[in-house]
């Protein structure tokens, strides 16, 4: 089965997440520093695009919402592409309606086994299943 261009354009916005988290800075296209022989189809970097610009603008948003969930834990102590994969869901979850709940979730853990640890899709899942739990109240309340 082949990815789907979503999916692919969350790896993308990760990747460009963590190369800022790590200082470096390009604008544009430039940020997702893509090998020319890997070029994603256009869906991927559209959705890329329109993600990382949403991220981008509503982190210090998510990060409150990630320092209220993460009961117990600094949000400085998360390891950075834990707590970028937890922005990026988080964001897509609040801005991206036409995406199914699920999907993100499954995405963002997905992204953690891949990227990180299996510890790590544990705090993500944990982490991401709260808040879809509570955005579910608050649209039943």
């Amino acid at each position: 089965m082949s990815e789907s261009p979503r999916s692919r354009g969350r790896e993308l916005v990760l990747q460009a997440l963590y190369a800022l988290e790590c200082g470096e800075e390009a604008p544009g296209d430039d940020l997702f520093n893509i090998d020319p022989d890997d070029l994603p189809p256009p869906r991927s970097m559209t959705y890329a695009r329109q993600l990382l610009d949403l991220v981008r603008s509503n982190t210090e948003e998510a990060d409150k919402r990630i320092e209220r969930l993460a009961t117990n834990w600094d949000i400085k102590r998360i390891a950075a592409i834990d707590l970028n994969i937890l922005r990026l869901a988080i964001v897509e979850l609040d801005h991206m309606v036409d995406v199914p709940v699920k999907v993100i979730l499954n995405e963002a853990i997905e992204l953690a086994k891949k990227f990180s640890t299996v510890e790590s899709s544990a705090f993500v899942n944990g982490i991401l299943d709260r808040y879809a739990r509570e955005m579910e109240d608050a649209r039943q309340a």
